[in-house]
């Protein structure tokens, strides 16, 4: 199976999903930000985009990438990645359907006033790009994302409470 954590930028979901791996007995951490990174590499480079996301070739290949390491390993895959846009969630879960590799989807959320305070925390320079996606985020969670997730608000937990909150949820 797949434990896809989902949320904004900065939220906490690579923390979290470490410590949700060490929870589940036979799983493992796939960065599907990693296959972006390889179509970013490629020379000369694709069309100009701001998200990777956007390039059509990203969604199957996460989900090629998914079920095939699924298929070797067996186990769980603990997917932490933000997708924010409809469309696209739409087309990996169904990719994955299509697979019969059953998603378990969260969502750590926290309030734009915590999101903001942690991005601005996190490094010496806060990262722009986390916060421009606050707005997308908020957007999405009001419009589709909470309601095709399970919500994890993590506004007043720390990452171990948050994985805690994951792994009880699916029983473990």
């Amino acid at each position: 199976m797949i434990v896809w954590i989902n949320g904004t930028h900065g939220v906490g979901k690579t923390t979290t999903s470490a410590l949700v791996q060490r929870l589940l007995p036979d799983s493992r951490v796939f960065d599907a930000e990693k296959v972006g990174e390889t179509l970013m590499d490629i020379t000369p480079g694709l069309p100009a985009t701001e998200n990777f996301q956007h390039w059509p070739p990203w969604r199957p290949l996460v989900v090629e990438t998914a079920r095939r390491v699924l298929e070797y390993t067996g186990g769980t895959l603990v997917v932490p990645m933000t997708v924010l846009v409809e469309a696209y969630w739409r087309e990996i879960s169904a990719g994955l359907a299509q697979h019969a590799v059953p998603v378990h989807h969260f969502v750590l959320h926290a309030d734009p006033q915590t999101l903001r305070a942690r991005i601005r925390a996190a490094t010496p320079i806060p990262s722009p790009f986390r916060l421009r996606h606050v707005e997308p985020y908020a957007e999405a969670a009001r419009t589709w994302l909470h309601r095709d997730a399970e919500v994890v608000d993590t506004t007043h937990l720390t990452p171990a409470q948050a994985a805690a909150r994951v792994a009880g949820a699916l029983g473990r």
